[in-house]
């Protein structure tokens, strides 16, 4: 089933208010007295949401068992992340595992992530069709209307407390100087607004506990694992990534194969990211044994290809691989010995490949590295882009779809069948 954007929307604001009298419940239980959980001042437990949107697209097609295992892995890898988002951001931890069996670093454990998988489950066969039918009893106009003005609302609220929270309410500073008038009733409001913020986040996690930020030496380009550093990450990952993709043909099928992701370069941006968001995630796990980050890196990266497979067949309408003719694959989208794969090569990139690689992004001169950093970010913008632009051309090309504006035109003289065909070899048409 293809869900259009709004459906999707009023799924997310659903789940997430579902969630909030969830986690608010629970809370009350626990604490004898109501709280109001979540990152936002809103009713909104926005993680629930996500993961419901998330699971929503991914697993639709899969049976009850894989549904439910795809389901707590991808409710989990979300936690996980907002966990350590809130921490990077903001030096706290607002929730924490630790006093549960088979927890991981406080963050996740195994008895949250199997209730992930039943609520998966419960949302996808049974809450996603009641909670649409309602949608679509609403006239257009006015559901689109409602979403439009919820999110609004919830844009401002999440940049208010991520601001607040941050605190880089100071900046308002410069603002209030103009205006005397203004510096009197900002600065009411403003003291209401962080005490209101402050207060019920730490009375929503009273486990919340402090973290100390790491001083930076600002002669370091990148230091530690910084903006920077993951996106170099990012084009070094995605360059090895398709060189290594290249090569394993060239030995297993006896070809020379493109493997790259976009029209200009050889780059693969399922590895570019897969790099980037490992680093990002395991930084602080290095030290950990190998058996511990294959483990992590084979279910992490099957659910991240898995996701990358229904994501490009969803947006470009075309199926970049398939595994059916290998065995112990799920919808030939992963297989159990690629997922393997994706293990060794966690552990290979954090205990090997990635000190060195690390070490020489951290000796580029401040200054020419942040240059080079937002050149190179431009320079895949625009590739991608103009990939983008390209498979749609490519799609619509098989279709009969005729020439009727100037970009078509372009794509079918510079980026035409046979061109398509050696970029990208492996490709097929989907429904």
């Amino acid at each position: 089933m293809i869900y259009q954007g709004w459906e999707l929307l009023w799924l997310f604001f659903i789940y997430s208010v579902l969630g909030w009298v969830l986690e608010t419940a629970a809370a009350a239980v626990k604490q004898k007295r109501f709280v109001n959980r979540g990152v936002v001042n809103s009713p909104l437990c926005v993680v629930y949401g996500a993961a419901a949107v998330l699971i929503t697209v991914l697993c639709q097609e899969l049976t009850i068992f894989w549904l439910f295992l795809g389901s707590a892995i991808y409710a989990t890898t979300i936690e996980w992340i907002a966990g350590h988002f809130v921490e990077k951001l903001y030096h706290e931890r607002w929730w924490d595992y630790s006093g549960l069996k088979w927890n991981f670093d406080g963050y996740v454990c195994i008895p949250m992530s199997l209730l992930w998988g039943a609520l998966g489950v419960a949302g996808l066969k049974w809450g996603n069709p009641l909670f649409l039918t309602v949608y679509r009893w609403m006239p257009g106009l006015l559901g689109k209307i409602l979403l439009c003005v919820l999110t609004g609302i919830v844009a401002v609220d999440i940049a208010a407390t991520v601001i607040i929270r941050s605190g880089r309410s100071s900046r308002i500073e410069k603002w209030r100087a103009a205006d005397a008038y203004f510096d009197r009733i900002s600065d009411r409001w403003g003291r209401w607004i962080v005490a209101r913020v402050d207060e019920r986040i730490n009375r929503a996690y009273p486990y919340l506990e402090k973290k100390e930020e790491a001083a930076r030496d600002k002669t370091v380009f990148a230091q530690g694992c910084d903006f920077y550093k993951i996106v170099l990450l990012f084009f070094v990952g995605a360059f090895l990534g398709d060189i290594t993709e290249t090569i394993f043909c060239r030995i297993t099928a006896g070809v020379w194969m493109s493997r790259s992701s976009v029209v200009w370069g050889p780059f693969s941006i399922v590895w570019g990211l897969a790099i980037a968001a490992v680093t990002a995630m395991l930084y602080r796990y290095k030290d950990r044994s190998d058996g511990f980050l294959f483990f992590i890196g084979t279910f992490l990266g099957g659910a991240y290809e898995y996701l990358c497979s229904v994501f490009t067949e969803i947006v470009f309408g075309t199926v970049f691989w398939d595994y059916s003719e290998i065995p112990f694959n799920l919808g030939g989208r992963i297989n159990l010995l690629y997922c393997f794969f994706w293990g060794i090569a966690a552990v290979v990139w954090i205990k090997k490949i990635y000190p060195y690689i690390s070490g020489w992004i951290e000796k580029i001169p401040v200054k020419p590295g942040k240059v080079i950093t937002w050149l190179l970010i431009l320079f895949m913008i625009c590739n991608m882009i103009m990939s983008g632009m390209a498979l749609l051309r490519y799609n619509q090309r098989h279709e009969g779809v005729p020439v009727s504006s100037g970009w078509q035109k372009t794509m079918d003289v510079q980026f035409d069948d046979a061109r398509m065909e050696r970029i990208y070899p492996n490709a097929k048409m989907s429904d």
